[in-house]
């Protein structure tokens, strides 16, 4: 078995953190933007997260092609900045969890936690994108093999980007793996989230943290609770907390968002104002994951919006095709003018030199 989580990280995890999936940042040339990429883990850290996802889908699948080889660099940078994050923290606090993202089949898997283990990672997020043709038991194989790594952070990825879909009975055998410590569910699909939650719930591991990535319903899943009968009494189940692309920007405000629902989530009447609040956040994503465009330009679109608050240069990607899509800048315009108490603009606006600086 490989390493398993420190206590700390493990109470934090269940009590429910605000993740962000870390974009990358890129020079004109399509180079890594060091400057700008702590910059970003800086402004992650101020805003009051409780860790930063690397490596994973915003942060771009391509950092893994030896043409670029920036799946080390970029978590090294997160991890000396989520490190200096966690020594400006008060006495007794939990550190930031580091998440790094894992992918390709099961030898690069390995590989990719290794590293991630040897620059103090603490779980890795599993993708399944390069096992599209494996069974459920070679996944679950696959899933075994970098546990025995490092503690695993399921991924439950929509297909429209790239995921499959993954049915109930791969998530109960999933949560029969010992090194798993919590599941992100992102299929953007209410009966495909109701399945995972279900099969957490059945198979009797209150240890499995559920986190949210379904970025078109970030409130509604927050303040669900999920009853289920298993061997004839209830079992109620929450999603404690989100890892989410769209946490990426405005980030102070998500933070914000996941407290209030914290509040309120176990009451039996949940308050109008949070309803419409949680509209008014799928509006926002719909305008930055480029929603009418079968999510064509939704890394582009978070790139924008950091582009706008001075984080990054532009909305570059490591494919150039990778872009926004025509009418995108326009819907963006269109929910920052509506919504605009759900950006962080002037708390970026205030630090953002201090962020910027060197060291």
């Amino acid at each position: 078995m490989g390493t398993t989580l420190d206590p700390r990280l493990s109470t934090a995890l269940q009590e429910g953190l605000a993740i962000p999936a870390s974009p990358l940042a890129l020079t004109a040339e399509r180079k890594l933007d060091e400057r700008r990429q702590r910059a970003l883990a800086r402004y992650y850290a101020a805003a009051g997260v409780g860790g930063i996802a690397v490596g994973v889908h915003t942060t771009q699948f391509a950092i893994r092609d030896p043409k670029h080889g920036l799946y080390r660099p970029v978590l090294e940078i997160a991890s000396e900045e989520m490190r200096r994050a966690d020594a400006r923290r008060a006495a007794g606090s939990a550190p930031l969890l580091k998440v790094c993202g894992v992918s390709g089949r099961t030898p690069q898997a390995i590989a990719e936690a290794a590293t991630a283990r040897g620059l103090g990672y603490d779980t890795a997020l599993v993708s399944l994108v390069a096992l599209a043709d494996a069974t459920d038991e070679e996944l679950i194989e696959h899933c075994m093999a970098v546990a025995g790594v490092m503690p695993v952070f399921g991924f439950y990825l929509q297909p429209s980007v790239g995921g499959r879909p993954l049915p109930y009975r791969f998530w109960r055998r999933f949560a029969e793996i010992d090194n798993v410590v919590a599941v992100k569910i992102a299929p953007f699909n209410r009966y495909a989230t109701l399945a995972v939650v279900r099969a957490i719930a059945e198979s009797g591991r209150e240890d499995i943290a559920l986190y949210t990535g379904n970025d078109d319903s970030i409130v509604a899943d927050l303040l669900t609770t999920f009853r289920f009968t298993v061997d004839r009494r209830p079992v109620e189940r929450r999603i404690v907390g989100g890892l989410l692309g769209h946490w990426s920007v405005w980030t102070r405000n998500a933070v914000d968002v996941l407290k209030a629902c914290r509040r309120v989530a176990t009451q039996q009447l949940v308050p109008a104002d949070l309803l419409r609040l949680g509209m008014e956040i799928t509006d926002s994503n719909a305008a930055f994951f480029d929603a009418d465009n079968g999510y064509a330009g939704c890394i582009a679109g978070l790139h924008e919006v950091l582009r706008r608050q001075g984080l990054f240069e532009g909305t570059w990607c490591l494919d150039p095709s990778e872009a926004m899509s025509p009418g995108q800048s326009e819907e963006i315009d269109r929910v920052c003018a509506a919504y605009p108490h759900l950006s962080d603009d002037r708390f970026v606006e205030e630090h953002r030199d201090e962020w910027m600086s060197p060291g």
